[in-house]
């Protein structure tokens, strides 16, 4: 009997963490659904015939109780959980946001990755983390969240050339404008007008599911091949500072 394969997706009660779990879901994956908002993540679950975790992924303690639900075996790691916070410029910015920017963002990946290693090596798995276009390119008001997702970058490449002799491949997902359920929104503390207005008149952003398809296309790729990185962005943003919007 074949076994069936598992993924991880942490941040997984919204936006592309969401759409990812029901993208693996359905590819036949068991999904372990982590996240902080445990209601979500038990809904989620039970809707892709999933398991749910409690995970911070800030938290050492919690992120060792997902090591431990995982077990032996995983054949994919999303490291979604992450976000940005505030756009205020570099001299005005609120450095308690950076730090959690970096805590989600860097240090959470990582230690996802130190903790779930040994169950991806035996099953020849796959890493796939969520970063964004804002680890290749600077712009005002996203200091925090750019010097995080650059390190993010780093990190993964650093990690890359590290494991080249074990069975695990690394990917790293880039997307630009996409317009997620939540990802503005708490980047403006709440404030959906500010948050609407990123999208406004844009033509065709991005959607989550758009990302998710980029996730299963990557996990779905022979073992040999590995997609070291894709940047995806809409057809209307050719650049980061470049957004064709309607009048």
């Amino acid at each position: 009997m074949t076994q069936r394969r598992v993924a991880v997706v942490t941040g997984a009660s919204s936006g592309i963490g969401r759409a990812s779990a029901r993208r693996l879901a359905a590819d036949g994956y068991e999904v372990i659904c982590a996240a902080r908002r445990t209601g979500r993540v038990r809904e989620l679950a039970r809707e892709i015939d999933g398991r749910a975790v409690t995970c911070d992924v800030t938290s050492a303690e919690e992120v060792a109780a997902l090591a431990a639900e995982v077990g032996d075996r995983l054949d994919v790691l999303v490291a979604n959980a992450g976000g940005a916070l505030g756009v205020e410029p570099v001299v005005d910015a609120n450095l308690d946001e950076w730090r959690t920017m970096f805590e989600t963002n860097v240090i959470g990946v990582a230690r996802c990755v130190q903790a779930l290693m040994p169950a991806l090596v035996r099953a020849e798995g796959e890493i796939i983390v969520i970063g964004s276009v804002a680890a290749h390119v600077s712009y005002e008001g996203g200091g925090g969240y750019v010097a995080a997702k650059h390190a993010v970058r780093a990190m993964i490449g650093s990690l890359r050339l590290e494991v080249y002799d074990r069975p695990v491949r690394v990917c790293e997902i880039d997307p630009g404008m996409v317009q997620s359920d939540e990802f503005s929104l708490v980047r403006f503390h709440g404030d959906a007008e500010k948050a609407a207005a990123v999208y406004a008149g844009v033509v065709g952003p991005l959607t989550q599911e758009d990302i998710a398809e980029c996730v299963s296309f990557v996990a779905a790729r022979p073992k040999h091949v590995n997609i070291d990185s894709m940047v995806v962005r809409p057809r209307a943003q050719p650049a980061q500072h470049k957004v064709h919007r309607r009048a």
